[in-house]
């Protein structure tokens, strides 16, 4: 994605290949939160040492997240090739063995997304409170963004994990034999839940002709 320019990128997801997918796509949302995190850190100002201390950690935070969530992006989309060739295999064991490979590794490959990007909330939510106030639109943009990366990387771990229940194989011991994946899917729930109590409480400040 580093090398793409955002139209040929575009033009790579609309094709049905499936990569990139959704999950590469919460790359980028995740990319766009992290940019525009930095941006608003770039035009925030405060005479405070510890806050500006602070401002500076969290924009290098933001561009390390930037980074990191593009090379992500691009992992996805390697894993969904890979998920891909397994659901084109003829039926058979080798068939459902394969597709309950790729499904971890691709349940994998968005929990680690989404564990990125739990670890930028805080830092909107200080720029919610402490932030440069003309930005505060930025930061609910950036707040949706975010919110879109952790949706995706919720739904595409639980939908994978769901993959890998057989005929022979129920959810319950997916759940005990991938604890942790498992997991995710509740801690990235509780995310979306505090987004969205972040976002909510900037709201009257980022859309003030809102009539409700």
């Amino acid at each position: 994605m580093s090398n793409s320019t955002i139209t040929g990128w575009l033009n790579a997801l609309s094709i049905s290949d499936g990569a990139p997918g959704g999950g590469a796509a919460c790359g980028i949302m995740l990319a766009i939160a992290a940019s525009l995190t930095s941006m608003v850190c770039g035009y925030t100002s405060t005479e405070d040492h510890e806050q500006q201390v602070t401002l500076s950690l969290i924009d290098s935070r933001a561009k390390e997240l930037k980074d990191k969530a593009l090379k992500l992006g691009d992992q996805d989309a390697a894993v969904t090739n890979a998920f891909g060739a397994a659901f084109r295999m003829e039926q058979g064991p080798d068939r459902q063995q394969a597709v309950k490979d790729a499904s971890i590794q691709a349940a994998k490959a968005s929990a680690a997304l989404g564990e990125l990007a739990i670890t930028a909330i805080a830092d909107l939510q200080w720029l919610a409170e402490y932030g440069n106030r003309a930005l505060i639109a930025d930061v609910a943009v950036a707040l949706g963004a975010l919110r879109a990366a952790v949706t995706g990387a919720r739904t595409n771990v639980s939908f994978d994990l769901s993959k890998v229940a057989t005929d022979h194989t129920d959810l319950a011991e997916v759940r005990d034999a991938h604890p942790q994946l498992w997991q995710m899917v509740q801690q990235l729930t509780g995310a979306q839940e505090e987004i969205d109590r972040i976002a909510e409480g900037i709201d009257h400040r980022a859309a003030p002709t809102d009539s409700r």
